[in-house]
């Protein structure tokens, strides 16, 4: 297993916060992590970052966790993956989500009609594109070029670094995690714990049986929060914001993934009164409902011995790039925490 670094969505913070995470973003450099990741929804784009990142750093690799499908075409991701790639040196990895239908269709246009479908022609064409192919494709979802008009099938004009870039697919919903493990080479999943993934895992590797494909190699990359201190209920505290608001909040009331997920984790009666008292603006109640259970298991919390364990735990459920989010009061914090969860892998025997 080896550590990824995961900034979330740049800008959020001001100036201050983008130059503690670009710093933040060279400490994993120096510590060898494998991957730095950045996001987007609504706010920051993720290549504009990644970019950034990038070119301040010499030996990580940078990945989009995730580019949303509904904001660009497949060839535009495959001309970003292809860039991306050549400024980097080889070191970019495409990861790439459906969003949810408020952002879909409020905020690009894009009907969120057959996400699976969608994403299966999407990561085909991607595919055909960075190969330099020409390409062609008669989808249900997608056609290029256009018929009966003056469209032309083109090449791809830049040479990424490498042969194939790899794709990632977050994935939530059951069908999902079918579809990831049939096309994709690896998956990003949220709220990862060790003792509930067993059944995701298990649908992905029905995916994989399905295409007659082997997982060797497959990489497993759950963004964890990360939060170090002496008591690690204390410690809990730090992420009950950021469980509340996806539990809560991200996505409708008849519509919310993430709480979905937790549901399906065995927490109901906790997701429906976080998400009842989020809706309602309770935002603090919807903070406190949040089960220390549901935390814990999806967290690394605590001093560098109990993450240790928690590590080997991550490991032995199928983990095989540990992303994390430090979920500290101050830069500083935040980069001891990195230097911490370095430690503690080796020290967990899992590294």
């Amino acid at each position: 297993m080896r550590l990824g670094l995961n900034l979330g969505y740049w800008g959020a913070g001001g100036p201050a916060a983008d130059a503690a995470n670009l710093a933040l973003a060279k400490k994993a450099d120096e510590l060898d992590y494998a991957v730095v990741w950045a996001a987007e929804a609504y706010g920051s784009d993720a290549p504009t970052v990644l970019s950034w990142v990038a070119a301040q750093t010499s030996r990580i690799d940078v990945g989009s966790a995730v580019l949303q499908i509904p904001a660009r075409t497949p060839a535009m991701t495959a001309m970003t993956a292809a860039t991306l790639d050549t400024l980097s040196g080889g070191r970019f990895r495409l990861g790439l989500g459906v969003s949810g239908p408020q952002v879909s269709e409020g905020w690009h246009g894009v009907k969120f009609a057959s996400p699976l479908g969608r994403t299966r022609e999407y990561v085909e064409i991607v595919r055909k594109a960075l190969s330099r192919e020409r390409v062609r494709y008669d989808g249900d979802h997608f056609q290029l070029p256009l018929p009966g008009g003056p469209g032309k099938a083109l090449t791809l004009t830049v040479h990424p670094v490498r042969d194939e870039i790899p794709v990632y697919l977050a994935a939530i919903g059951p069908k999902n995690l079918e579809l990831t493990g049939e096309i994709a080479d690896g998956w990003l999943p949220v709220f990862y714990s060790p003792e509930h993934a067993g059944e995701q895992l298990k649908l992905i590797q029905a995916g994989a049986d399905k295409a007659g494909r082997a997982l060797d190699g497959f990489d497993v990359v759950p963004t964890v929060p990360l939060v170090v201190g002496d008591d690690w209920k204390s410690c809990a505290d730090a992420v009950r914001g950021y469980a509340a608001l996806y539990i809560g909040g991200m996505g409708s009331r008849e519509k919310n993934f993430y709480n979905q997920l937790a549901c399906r984790m065995g927490f109901e009666r906790e997701a429906a009164d976080v998400q009842q008292k989020y809706l309602g603006r309770d935002y603090e109640g919807a903070m406190a409902a949040v089960p220390l259970e549901f935390i814990d298991a999806t967290s690394l919390l605590g001093p560098k011995e109990r993450i240790a364990e928690r590590m080997q735990a991550f490991a032995g459920s199928g983990v095989t790039t540990l992303t994390v989010a430090p979920a500290m009061p101050d830069p500083e914090g935040s980069a001891r925490a990195l230097e911490i969860a370095a430690e503690a892998i080796e020290t967990a025997g899992v590294a």
